[in-house]
C-alpha cells in the first residue's frame, strides 16, 4: 500500500487531470503542472504550479487553463486550422484568437462549468499584462480584442475587467468594418471550416486581406488552368510580339520617334558609363572611394539584430518618473505590504553581512620570525630540529575592491507580490553591502508602452515593412546608481508599485545596457544579479519577427558576457526556469524565497577563492 502523500494540493491536482481527460475525450493525455509556462502539445498539457497552500488564484488559474486546453483537444482540428491559416503575421494572430474564442464559447454552450472557470484565466492573463489600464487603442493588441469580441458575442457572457477594456476600445472598429459578416457567428460556430472562412472575411474586413494567402478553397480546374497557361507562355508571347509589330506599321512615324528615343538613351547610358570608368582611372592609387561609414550594430553581442527605432527609447532616473510626494507615497505602501518580510530579509542580509565581514578581515603574514606559532610548521622543526621556528600574524586587508548590479525585470508579469519582494530584498541588500563598503547599483527595464508604442506607429506609418526587428520603445530605470547614498534614494524602489509602470521585458538589451554600465566602472570586480520571471517578451516584436527573435538575443547577449569575463553574472528565476539561459542560476517556485536565495548566491560568490576567481579571468578591464 503506498505512502498518501503529505501536500494537500496533491488531491486536487490528480481530480483536476482527470477532469481534464474526460473532457478532452482522451483518456491517455498527460496532465503534469509546472512553474514554467503552460502548454499544450500532442502527448499532453502542461499547467500551472500549484502550491501547498492552494491560495483561490493558484486553483482558479489552474481551472481556467486546464478548461481552455481540453475544449481545444475536443473541439479544434490542426489540420483544418492549418489549411485556412493566413500566412500574414497579423492576421494570423487574428486568427488564432478567434479560433480560440469559437473552441471557448462551444465550452461555454455544452459544458457551462468551463465558463468561470476560463473567465478566471481570461481575467489573469489581462491583469498580468495590464490591459485595464490601457486608454489608447493603439496601445491594446488587436488580435485579443478580435478574439474577446468572439467570445461575447458568441457566449453572452461580459468579460472580466481588463479583457472587456481591450474589447471596448476597438469594438467600434470591427463592427464597423467586419459586423455584417459576424451577424453569421452563430451559424457557423460548430462547423471549424465554416468559422476558419467566415474568420477569413473578418481580417478581410479589416483591411488585412494582403496577409490572407492563397484562398484553400478555390477548385482544382482553376489550378489546371493557370498550369495551361504557363505552358502557352511562349505562344502568347509570339503573339504579343506579332501584334507589336502590327502596331508599328500602322503607324510608322511613332515607331521611328521610339527608336530614336531609344538610341539616345543608349548612348546617354555609354557616356555615363564612360564618365564613371574615367573617374576611376583618374583616381590616386591607394585610395578608396569615399563612401558613407555603414551603421553602428544595435548590439555589441549580434550585429544582426535589429532595431526599428532608437529614439523613442529612454534611460532615465527613478526620481524622474514620479513627483517626490508620490514616492514617498509608493515606498510607505510598499513598507506596509511587506512589514511581515521585512524581518526575515533583515536577518539574511545580517548573515551575508558577517560573511563578508569575515573575508574582509581574515588574512595572515607567515614566515615570520616573531608573532602567533605556526602550527602547521611545527612538523618540519620535528623532522629537522635545526630548523627555525615559523611564525604568523594576522592582519587587516582591505575588501577587494567591488561594485554588484541588481538588474530587476520590470515587466506586467511580476506585478504584485513578486515586484514587492524584489524591490524590499534590493532595498536590504544596497544597505548591507553599503555597510560593508561594497557599492551597489539597482536598475530596472521595462517598455514604455504595450504593443509598441511610437516604434510601432512610425512602422505602420511607413507600410508595415518585413522583419523590422524590436518594434517598442524601451525603458530602462535607475533606481539607484553605484556611487549614490541609499538615503538619498530610499523612496525611488516605491516607484515599482506605480500603477501602469510594468509592461513588457526585453532581457537582452536591458543586459547589455547593464553590462555597458558595469564595465565602465573602475572596481576590480563586478558582479551582475539578474532576477526575473520569464523569458523576454514583447507581443509587438514577435508578432512580425521569428518567434525567438528576443530570446535569441538574450542568449548571444549572455554568452558575451560569459566569454569577456569583465563581469560575474548570475540569475535568480521566479517561477520560471532560468537555468536555461544563465550558467550560474537558481530557480524558485514561491517569490518568499527570493530574499534567501538572492544572500545565498551574493554570499556564495563572496565565499569563493580570489585565486580561482583571477584564474578564471576575473581582472579589471583595461
Amino acid at each position: 500500500m503506498s505512502k498518501p502523500s503529505d501536500n494537500p494540493a496533491d488531491p486536487f491536482k490528480k481530480a483536476l487531470a482527470e477532469a481534464t481527460r474526460t473532457m478532452a475525450d482522451d483518456p491517455e493525455m498527460a496532465v503534469s503542472y509546472s512553474v514554467d509556462p503552460p502548454g499544450m502539445n500532442k502527448e499532453g498539457v502542461r499547467l500551472p504550479q500549484v502550491s501547498r497552500r492552494m491560495t483561490r488564484d493558484e486553483v482558479l488559474l489552474a481551472r481556467g487553463t486546464a478548461d481552455a486546453f481540453a475544449l481545444r483537444r475536443k473541439y479544434h482540428d490542426e489540420a483544418v486550422a492549418s489549411r485556412y491559416a493566413p500566412t500574414g503575421p497579423l492576421a494570423r494572430d487574428i486568427y488564432d484568437a478567434m479560433e480560440t474564442a469559437r473552441v471557448e464559447a462551444m465550452g461555454a454552450r455544452y459544458m457551462p462549468g468551463t465558463a468561470g472557470n476560463i473567465d478566471a484565466k481570461i481575467g489573469h492573463e489581462a491583469e498580468r499584462k495590464g490591459y485595464a489600464q490601457i486608454t489608447n487603442p493603439q496601445d491594446a493588441p488587436l488580435p485579443v480584442a478580435a478574439g474577446y469580441l468572439v467570445r461575447h458575442l458568441a457566449s453572452g457572457r461580459d468579460l472580466p475587467k481588463g479583457a472587456q477594456n481591450v474589447m471596448s476600445l476597438w469594438r467600434g472598429f470591427i463592427e464597423d468594418q467586419a459586423g455584417g459578416t459576424l451577424e453569421n457567428l452563430d451559424h457557423v460556430l460548430a462547423d471549424q471550416a465554416a468559422f476558419a472562412r467566415l474568420a477569413r472575411k473578418v481580417i478581410s474586413d479589416l483591411g488585412y486581406g494582403d496577409q490572407l494567402g492563397d484562398d484553400p478553397d478555390r477548385p482544382d480546374e482553376d489550378e489546371a488552368g493557370d498550369e495551361a497557361e504557363e505552358d502557352q507562355e511562349s505562344p502568347e508571347s509570339s503573339g504579343e510580339d506579332e501584334q507589336e509589330s502590327e502596331e508599328s506599321e500602322a503607324s510608322p512615324e511613332q515607331s521611328q520617334e521610339e527608336q530614336q528615343d531609344q538610341s539616345q538613351a543608349q548612348v546617354t547610358m555609354e557616356d555615363s558609363a564612360d564618365m564613371e570608368q574615367g573617374d576611376e582611372t583618374e583616381q590616386p592609387e591607394g585610395e578608396a572611394p569615399l563612401e558613407p561609414p555603414p551603421p553602428a550594430a544595435h548590439s555589441d553581442a549580434d550585429p544582426n539584430y535589429v532595431v526599428y527605432a532608437t529614439e523613442f527609447d529612454e534611460e532615465i532616473r527613478a526620481e524622474d518618473l514620479a513627483e517626490p510626494a508620490e514616492l514617498e507615497r509608493l515606498r510607505a505602501y510598499l513598507d506596509q505590504q511587506l512589514e511581515p518580510l521585512k524581518g526575515a530579509v533583515s536577518r539574511l542580509a545580517n548573515k551575508l553581512q558577517r560573511r563578508l565581514q569575515a573575508q574582509q578581515n581574515r588574512s595572515w603574514l607567515f614566515d615570520l620570525e616573531e608573532g602567533v606559532l605556526d602550527a602547521g610548521r611545527l612538523a618540519r622543526v620535528v623532522a629537522n630540529p635545526t630548523t627555525p621556528l615559523s611564525f604568523k600574524w594576522e592582519k587587516d586587508t582591505e575588501f577587494r575592491d567591488t561594485v554588484v548590479t541588481l538588474l530587476i525585470d520590470n515587466s506586467g508579469s511580476m506585478r504584485g507580490r513578486p515586484i514587492s519582494i524584489a524591490a524590499i530584498c534590493a532595498d536590504v541588500l544596497a544597505r548591507t553591502l553599503e555597510r560593508c563598503q561594497v557599492k551597489t547599483e539597482i536598475l530596472g527595464f521595462t517598455t514604455r508602452a504595450w504593443k509598441g508604442g511610437q516604434s510601432r506607429e512610425r512602422w505602420l506609418a511607413n507600410g508595415r515593412p518585413q522583419q523590422p526587428g524590436r518594434l517598442n520603445d524601451l525603458r530602462h530605470i535607475i533606481y539607484k546608481s553605484a556611487d549614490a547614498p541609499w538615503r538619498r534614494v530610499r523612496p525611488n524602489l516605491g516607484l515599482m508599485m506605480k500603477e501602469g509602470l510594468l509592461k513588457e521585458n526585453i532581457d537582452g538589451e536591458a543586459l547589455e545596457w547593464a553590462h555597458r554600465r558595469m564595465a565602465s566602472r573602475p572596481e576590480a570586480r563586478k558582479i551582475l544579479m539578474v532576477i526575473s520571471d520569464g523569458a523576454p517578451v514583447d507581443d509587438s516584436t514577435l508578432s512580425v519577427n521569428p518567434a525567438n527573435y528576443l530570446e535569441k538575443h538574450l542568449r548571444d547577449v549572455i554568452a558575451m558576457v560569459e566569454k569577456m569575463r569583465r563581469v560575474e553574472l548570475i540569475a535568480i528565476g521566479i517561477g520560471h526556469d532560468v537555468t536555461r539561459y544563465y550558467n550560474r542560476a537558481v530557480t524558485i517556485t514561491d517569490v518568499e524565497q527570493l530574499a534567501g536565495a538572492m544572500t545565498e548566491q551574493l554570499a556564495s560568490l563572496f565565499d569563493s577563492d580570489p585565486k580561482a576567481q583571477k584564474r578564471g579571468g576575473m581582472r579589471r578591464a583595461g
